[in-house]
Protein backbone atom coordinates (compact mmCIF):
# COMPACT_ATOMS: atom_id res chain seq x y z
CA UNK A 1 0.00 0.00 0.00
CA UNK A 2 0.97 3.90 -0.32
CA UNK A 3 0.15 5.96 2.61
CA UNK A 4 -0.07 9.66 1.60
CA UNK A 5 -1.22 11.11 5.03
CA UNK A 6 -4.17 9.96 6.08
CA UNK A 7 -4.98 8.76 2.29
CA UNK A 8 -4.54 4.87 1.94
CA UNK A 9 -3.78 3.70 -1.79
CA UNK A 10 -4.36 0.07 -2.34
CA UNK A 11 -1.52 -0.45 -4.70
CA UNK A 12 0.92 1.88 -4.46
CA UNK A 13 0.89 3.12 -8.53
CA UNK A 14 0.20 6.58 -9.25
CA UNK A 15 -1.08 7.46 -12.95
CA UNK A 16 0.92 10.57 -14.25
CA UNK A 17 -0.97 13.41 -15.39
CA UNK A 18 -0.91 14.01 -19.02
CA UNK A 19 -2.20 16.08 -21.06
CA UNK A 20 -5.21 15.63 -23.53
CA UNK A 21 -4.72 11.76 -22.14
CA UNK A 22 -5.88 11.78 -18.64
CA UNK A 23 -9.72 12.79 -18.12
CA UNK A 24 -11.66 11.72 -16.49
CA UNK A 25 -12.78 9.24 -19.42
CA UNK A 26 -9.22 7.59 -19.23
CA UNK A 27 -8.93 7.76 -15.36
CA UNK A 28 -12.11 5.74 -15.08
CA UNK A 29 -11.03 3.26 -18.09
CA UNK A 30 -7.48 2.76 -16.12
CA UNK A 31 -9.47 2.70 -12.64
CA UNK A 32 -11.39 -0.27 -14.04
CA UNK A 33 -8.61 -2.25 -15.34
CA UNK A 34 -7.18 -2.11 -11.60
CA UNK A 35 -6.08 0.06 -8.23
CA UNK A 36 -3.69 2.97 -7.63
CA UNK A 37 -4.33 6.85 -7.76
CA UNK A 38 -5.24 8.45 -10.76
CA UNK A 39 -4.46 12.21 -11.48
CA UNK A 40 -6.35 14.47 -13.87
CA UNK A 41 -4.51 16.80 -16.78
CA UNK A 42 -2.65 19.71 -15.14
CA UNK A 43 -4.52 22.59 -14.21
CA UNK A 44 -3.08 26.12 -13.63
CA UNK A 45 -3.69 27.64 -9.99
CA UNK A 46 -4.49 31.10 -11.40
CA UNK A 47 -6.75 29.34 -13.44
CA UNK A 48 -9.07 27.90 -10.68
CA UNK A 49 -8.85 31.48 -8.60
CA UNK A 50 -9.92 33.77 -11.84
CA UNK A 51 -12.14 31.38 -12.90
CA UNK A 52 -11.11 30.45 -16.45
CA UNK A 53 -13.42 28.35 -18.12
CA UNK A 54 -11.01 25.77 -19.55
CA UNK A 55 -9.19 25.37 -16.34
CA UNK A 56 -12.72 25.13 -14.78
CA UNK A 57 -13.68 22.39 -17.08
CA UNK A 58 -11.21 20.21 -16.58
CA UNK A 59 -11.66 19.46 -13.24
CA UNK A 60 -14.39 16.75 -14.28
CA UNK A 61 -14.73 13.95 -12.40
CA UNK A 62 -16.01 10.75 -12.93
CA UNK A 63 -18.89 9.44 -10.66
CA UNK A 64 -17.03 6.50 -9.37
CA UNK A 65 -14.09 8.33 -8.88
CA UNK A 66 -13.59 8.62 -4.89
CA UNK A 67 -10.33 10.04 -4.74
CA UNK A 68 -10.14 12.72 -6.72
CA UNK A 69 -6.80 13.94 -7.44
CA UNK A 70 -5.63 16.70 -9.16
CA UNK A 71 -2.31 18.02 -10.48
CA UNK A 72 -1.62 21.91 -10.01
CA UNK A 73 0.61 24.03 -11.93
CA UNK A 74 1.30 27.86 -9.93
CA UNK A 75 4.24 29.61 -9.17
CA UNK A 76 2.69 32.35 -6.84
CA UNK A 77 2.43 31.13 -3.16
CA UNK A 78 -0.97 33.40 -3.13
CA UNK A 79 -2.76 31.55 -5.72
CA UNK A 80 -1.61 28.40 -5.01
CA UNK A 81 -2.77 28.60 -1.77
CA UNK A 82 -6.07 29.41 -3.09
CA UNK A 83 -6.64 26.98 -5.37
CA UNK A 84 -5.70 24.33 -2.70
CA UNK A 85 -8.53 25.75 -0.79
CA UNK A 86 -10.97 26.02 -3.46
CA UNK A 87 -10.18 22.67 -4.82
CA UNK A 88 -10.68 21.27 -1.57
CA UNK A 89 -13.77 23.46 -0.10
CA UNK A 90 -15.86 23.14 -3.36
CA UNK A 91 -14.82 20.24 -5.64
CA UNK A 92 -14.08 17.91 -2.77
CA UNK A 93 -10.66 17.03 -3.89
CA UNK A 94 -8.53 14.63 -1.61
CA UNK A 95 -4.93 14.97 -3.03
CA UNK A 96 -2.99 17.39 -4.51
CA UNK A 97 -0.20 17.34 -6.59
CA UNK A 98 2.05 20.11 -7.16
CA UNK A 99 3.95 19.73 -10.85
CA UNK A 100 7.80 20.93 -10.74
CA UNK A 101 8.90 18.88 -13.41
CA UNK A 102 7.29 20.05 -16.82
CA UNK A 103 10.15 20.20 -19.40
CA UNK A 104 8.10 21.83 -22.13
CA UNK A 105 9.97 25.06 -23.31
CA UNK A 106 6.68 27.17 -23.15
CA UNK A 107 6.96 26.16 -19.63
CA UNK A 108 10.14 26.71 -18.47
CA UNK A 109 11.23 29.88 -20.52
CA UNK A 110 8.89 31.59 -17.80
CA UNK A 111 10.44 30.06 -14.74
CA UNK A 112 8.20 27.50 -14.53
CA UNK A 113 7.91 23.64 -13.91
CA UNK A 114 11.14 21.87 -14.09
CA UNK A 115 12.90 25.16 -13.95
CA UNK A 116 11.51 26.57 -10.74
CA UNK A 117 13.30 24.50 -8.07
CA UNK A 118 15.89 26.20 -8.91
CA UNK A 119 14.40 29.34 -6.66
CA UNK A 120 14.49 27.14 -3.45
CA UNK A 121 13.17 30.12 -1.20
CA UNK A 122 10.11 30.54 -3.78
CA UNK A 123 9.51 26.92 -3.64
CA UNK A 124 9.47 26.60 -0.08
CA UNK A 125 7.20 29.90 -0.14
CA UNK A 126 4.55 27.66 -2.89
CA UNK A 127 4.98 24.24 -0.85
CA UNK A 128 4.29 25.63 2.78
CA UNK A 129 1.05 28.02 1.14
CA UNK A 130 0.01 24.65 -0.91
CA UNK A 131 -0.15 22.49 2.64
CA UNK A 132 -1.37 25.50 4.91
CA UNK A 133 -4.72 25.78 2.63
CA UNK A 134 -4.77 21.71 2.33
CA UNK A 135 -4.23 20.72 5.89
CA UNK A 136 -7.69 22.14 7.51
CA UNK A 137 -9.63 19.78 4.99
CA UNK A 138 -7.29 16.53 6.29
CA UNK A 139 -5.52 16.33 2.19
CA UNK A 140 -2.20 15.59 1.51
CA UNK A 141 -0.32 17.56 -0.67
CA UNK A 142 2.30 16.26 -2.45
CA UNK A 143 5.30 17.56 -5.44
CA UNK A 144 7.01 16.40 -8.54
CA UNK A 145 9.97 16.92 -9.84
CA UNK A 146 13.31 16.30 -11.84
CA UNK A 147 16.60 15.86 -11.21
CA UNK A 148 16.99 19.66 -12.37
CA UNK A 149 17.41 21.99 -15.71
CA UNK A 150 20.28 20.09 -16.72
CA UNK A 151 23.42 18.11 -15.53
CA UNK A 152 24.73 20.87 -13.91
CA UNK A 153 22.17 22.50 -12.10
CA UNK A 154 20.32 19.43 -10.46
CA UNK A 155 17.81 20.32 -7.64
CA UNK A 156 16.23 16.99 -6.65
CA UNK A 157 18.25 16.73 -2.84
CA UNK A 158 17.66 20.30 -2.23
CA UNK A 159 13.82 20.01 -3.57
CA UNK A 160 13.29 16.66 -1.40
CA UNK A 161 14.40 18.60 1.61
CA UNK A 162 11.99 21.44 0.83
CA UNK A 163 8.83 18.99 0.29
CA UNK A 164 9.90 17.50 3.87
CA UNK A 165 10.05 20.48 5.82
CA UNK A 166 7.24 22.19 4.26
CA UNK A 167 5.24 19.35 5.59
CA UNK A 168 4.63 17.28 2.00
CA UNK A 169 3.10 13.60 2.41
CA UNK A 170 5.46 12.68 -0.64
CA UNK A 171 7.85 13.46 -3.58
CA UNK A 172 8.19 12.16 -6.99
CA UNK A 173 11.25 12.20 -9.03
CA UNK A 174 11.33 11.48 -12.49
CA UNK A 175 15.00 10.32 -13.45
CA UNK A 176 15.46 13.11 -16.36
CA UNK A 177 16.94 16.25 -16.54
CA UNK A 178 14.59 19.10 -18.22
CA UNK A 179 17.32 18.97 -21.11
CA UNK A 180 16.87 15.53 -21.36
CA UNK A 181 12.83 15.79 -21.85
CA UNK A 182 11.68 12.12 -22.84
CA UNK A 183 14.54 11.26 -24.16
CA UNK A 184 17.67 8.72 -23.46
CA UNK A 185 16.95 6.29 -20.06
CA UNK A 186 16.02 7.52 -16.73
CA UNK A 187 18.48 7.56 -13.83
CA UNK A 188 16.87 5.55 -11.49
CA UNK A 189 20.01 5.97 -9.06
CA UNK A 190 18.60 9.24 -7.99
CA UNK A 191 16.00 8.06 -7.13
CA UNK A 192 17.50 5.61 -4.57
CA UNK A 193 19.25 8.55 -3.77
CA UNK A 194 17.02 10.76 -2.70
CA UNK A 195 14.70 7.64 -0.64
CA UNK A 196 18.19 7.82 1.41
CA UNK A 197 18.13 11.78 1.78
CA UNK A 198 14.54 12.36 2.97
CA UNK A 199 12.12 10.96 5.68
CA UNK A 200 9.06 10.80 3.80
CA UNK A 201 8.02 8.67 0.87
CA UNK A 202 9.05 9.08 -2.61
CA UNK A 203 7.76 7.89 -5.76
CA UNK A 204 9.86 7.03 -8.56
CA UNK A 205 9.51 7.72 -12.34
CA UNK A 206 10.65 7.12 -15.36
CA UNK A 207 10.96 3.99 -17.92
CA UNK A 208 8.27 1.78 -16.40
CA UNK A 209 6.71 0.06 -19.41
CA UNK A 210 6.10 -3.31 -17.65
CA UNK A 211 4.79 -3.89 -14.23
CA UNK A 212 8.02 -5.76 -14.03
CA UNK A 213 10.00 -2.92 -14.62
CA UNK A 214 7.29 -1.34 -11.71
CA UNK A 215 9.00 -4.00 -9.05
CA UNK A 216 12.45 -3.26 -10.44
CA UNK A 217 12.32 0.28 -10.01
CA UNK A 218 11.23 -0.49 -6.40
CA UNK A 219 13.52 -2.64 -5.24
CA UNK A 220 16.38 -0.99 -7.06
CA UNK A 221 15.59 2.04 -5.23
CA UNK A 222 13.44 1.92 -2.07
CA UNK A 223 10.85 4.01 -3.00
CA UNK A 224 7.84 3.86 -1.70
CA UNK A 225 5.48 3.31 -5.08
CA UNK A 226 5.79 4.63 -9.07
CA UNK A 227 4.35 6.73 -11.08
CA UNK A 228 3.61 5.48 -14.62
CA UNK A 229 3.27 7.98 -17.55
CA UNK A 230 3.77 6.60 -21.12
CA UNK A 231 4.00 2.95 -20.55
CA UNK A 232 0.11 3.04 -20.16
CA UNK A 233 -0.65 4.59 -23.64
CA UNK A 234 -2.79 2.28 -25.48
CA UNK A 235 -2.20 -0.41 -22.46
CA UNK A 236 -4.49 0.73 -19.70
CA UNK A 237 -4.92 -2.84 -18.60
CA UNK A 238 -0.80 -2.30 -17.54
CA UNK A 239 -2.61 -0.90 -14.32
CA UNK A 240 -4.38 -4.37 -13.99
CA UNK A 241 -0.58 -5.83 -13.96
CA UNK A 242 0.38 -3.51 -11.75
CA UNK A 243 -1.88 -4.01 -8.99
CA UNK A 244 -1.47 -8.06 -9.73
CA UNK A 245 2.45 -8.01 -9.63
CA UNK A 246 2.53 -5.47 -6.24
CA UNK A 247 -0.12 -8.20 -4.76
CA UNK A 248 2.47 -10.87 -5.33
CA UNK A 249 0.66 -12.91 -8.28
CA UNK A 250 1.63 -14.50 -11.50
CA UNK A 251 2.30 -12.61 -14.11
CA UNK A 252 -1.40 -12.48 -16.40
CA UNK A 253 -1.60 -13.16 -20.03
CA UNK A 254 -0.69 -10.44 -22.60
CA UNK A 255 -4.10 -9.35 -24.26
CA UNK A 256 -4.77 -10.64 -27.68
CA UNK A 257 -5.90 -8.02 -29.88
CA UNK A 258 -9.91 -8.98 -29.79
CA UNK A 259 -9.13 -7.91 -26.16
CA UNK A 260 -7.35 -4.91 -27.12
CA UNK A 261 -10.48 -3.84 -29.26
CA UNK A 262 -12.92 -4.29 -26.61
CA UNK A 263 -10.89 -1.87 -24.47
CA UNK A 264 -10.68 0.53 -27.54
CA UNK A 265 -14.46 0.25 -27.53
CA UNK A 266 -14.89 1.26 -23.80
CA UNK A 267 -12.46 3.96 -24.45
CA UNK A 268 -14.62 5.43 -27.49
CA UNK A 269 -17.62 4.83 -24.68
CA UNK A 270 -16.44 6.69 -22.01
CA UNK A 271 -15.13 9.36 -24.28
CA UNK A 272 -18.71 9.90 -26.05
CA UNK A 273 -20.00 10.35 -22.73
CA UNK A 274 -18.05 12.37 -21.25
CA UNK A 275 -17.54 14.95 -24.64
CA UNK A 276 -20.34 13.91 -26.81
CA UNK A 277 -19.84 11.05 -29.50
CA UNK A 278 -18.43 13.18 -32.07
CA UNK A 279 -15.48 14.88 -30.09
CA UNK A 280 -15.46 12.21 -27.66
CA UNK A 281 -14.53 10.00 -31.18
CA UNK A 282 -12.56 12.62 -32.53
CA UNK A 283 -10.51 12.46 -29.39
CA UNK A 284 -9.89 9.05 -29.35
CA UNK A 285 -8.20 9.14 -32.69
CA UNK A 286 -4.78 9.76 -30.85
CA UNK A 287 -5.26 6.68 -28.90
CA UNK A 288 -5.57 4.36 -31.90
CA UNK A 289 -1.98 4.58 -33.02
CA UNK A 290 -0.66 3.64 -29.33
CA UNK A 291 -3.83 0.66 -29.15
CA UNK A 292 -2.69 -0.58 -32.63
CA UNK A 293 0.96 -0.35 -31.96
CA UNK A 294 2.51 -4.06 -33.34
CA UNK A 295 -0.22 -5.66 -34.25
CA UNK A 296 -0.92 -7.05 -37.76
CA UNK A 297 -2.93 -4.10 -39.20
CA UNK A 298 -3.07 -3.22 -42.87
CA UNK A 299 -2.54 -0.16 -43.56
CA UNK A 300 -5.69 1.29 -45.24
CA UNK A 301 -7.13 -0.32 -41.77
CA UNK A 302 -5.21 1.69 -39.67
CA UNK A 303 -5.55 4.86 -41.17
CA UNK A 304 -9.20 4.50 -41.28
CA UNK A 305 -8.97 4.23 -37.52
CA UNK A 306 -7.25 7.65 -37.57
CA UNK A 307 -10.40 9.19 -39.16
CA UNK A 308 -13.32 7.89 -37.18
CA UNK A 309 -16.20 9.65 -36.06
CA UNK A 310 -18.76 7.93 -34.67
CA UNK A 311 -18.82 4.57 -32.60
CA UNK A 312 -20.96 3.19 -35.10
CA UNK A 313 -17.66 3.52 -37.71
CA UNK A 314 -15.33 2.30 -35.04
CA UNK A 315 -17.67 -0.90 -34.40
CA UNK A 316 -17.58 -1.68 -38.33
CA UNK A 317 -13.74 -1.21 -37.97
CA UNK A 318 -12.91 -3.25 -35.05
CA UNK A 319 -14.67 -6.24 -36.55
CA UNK A 320 -12.01 -6.21 -39.34
CA UNK A 321 -9.70 -6.90 -36.79
CA UNK A 322 -7.92 -10.15 -36.99
CA UNK A 323 -9.29 -10.92 -33.37
CA UNK A 324 -7.11 -13.77 -32.34
CA UNK A 325 -3.94 -12.26 -33.27
CA UNK A 326 -1.65 -12.34 -30.09
CA UNK A 327 -0.14 -9.49 -28.65
CA UNK A 328 3.58 -8.50 -30.49
CA UNK A 329 6.00 -9.55 -27.61
CA UNK A 330 8.96 -7.21 -29.48
CA UNK A 331 6.90 -4.89 -27.47
CA UNK A 332 7.55 -5.76 -24.79
CA UNK A 333 9.63 -2.92 -22.48
CA UNK A 334 9.65 -0.50 -25.55
CA UNK A 335 8.91 3.09 -24.86
CA UNK A 336 5.83 4.41 -26.28
CA UNK A 337 4.54 8.25 -26.49
CA UNK A 338 6.83 10.91 -26.85
CA UNK A 339 10.24 10.41 -26.96
CA UNK A 340 12.80 13.13 -28.93
CA UNK A 341 16.54 13.68 -28.28
CA UNK A 342 18.29 15.54 -25.64
CA UNK A 343 18.34 19.60 -25.69
CA UNK A 344 21.81 21.43 -25.82
CA UNK A 345 19.78 23.91 -23.70
CA UNK A 346 16.92 24.36 -21.29
CA UNK A 347 15.09 28.08 -22.18
CA UNK A 348 15.04 29.56 -18.83
CA UNK A 349 14.12 33.66 -17.88
CA UNK A 350 16.62 35.89 -18.21
CA UNK A 351 19.35 35.51 -15.23
CA UNK A 352 17.17 32.56 -14.37
CA UNK A 353 20.47 30.92 -12.76
CA UNK A 354 21.64 33.82 -11.19
CA UNK A 355 20.41 33.31 -7.84
CA UNK A 356 18.25 30.54 -5.43
CA UNK A 357 15.83 33.04 -4.48
CA UNK A 358 12.65 33.32 -6.14
CA UNK A 359 10.64 35.31 -3.90
CA UNK A 360 11.54 38.77 -5.69
CA UNK A 361 11.18 37.31 -9.29
CA UNK A 362 8.27 38.77 -11.16
CA UNK A 363 6.39 35.74 -12.70
CA UNK A 364 3.26 37.83 -13.29
CA UNK A 365 3.39 35.69 -16.71
CA UNK A 366 4.64 32.96 -16.02
CA UNK A 367 0.95 30.77 -15.86
CA UNK A 368 -0.82 31.89 -18.76
CA UNK A 369 -2.02 29.27 -20.71
CA UNK A 370 -0.39 26.60 -19.21
CA UNK A 371 -3.57 24.46 -18.12
CA UNK A 372 -3.79 21.12 -19.71
CA UNK A 373 0.19 21.17 -20.51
Amino acid sequence: MLQLGNLTIDTPVVLAPMAGITNAAYRRLCAEQGAGLYVCEMITSRGIVEGDQKSLDMLTFDERETVRSVQLYGVDPIYIGRAVELLCDSYGVRHIDLNFGCPVPKVTRKGGGAALPWKRNLLGAILQAAVKSATPYGVPVTMKTRIGIDADHQTYLDAGRIAEESGCAAIGLHGRTAAQAYSGEADWSKIAELVQHVNIPVLGNGDIWEASDALRMVEETGCAGVIVGRGCLGRPWLFRDLAVAFAGGEALNLPILGEVASVMRRHAELLSDLMGENRGLRDMRKHMPWYLKGFPVGGELRASFGTVSSLAELDALLVQLEHTAPFPIRELGAPRGRQGGPRDHVILPYGWLDDTDGLTTDMSEAEIGISGG
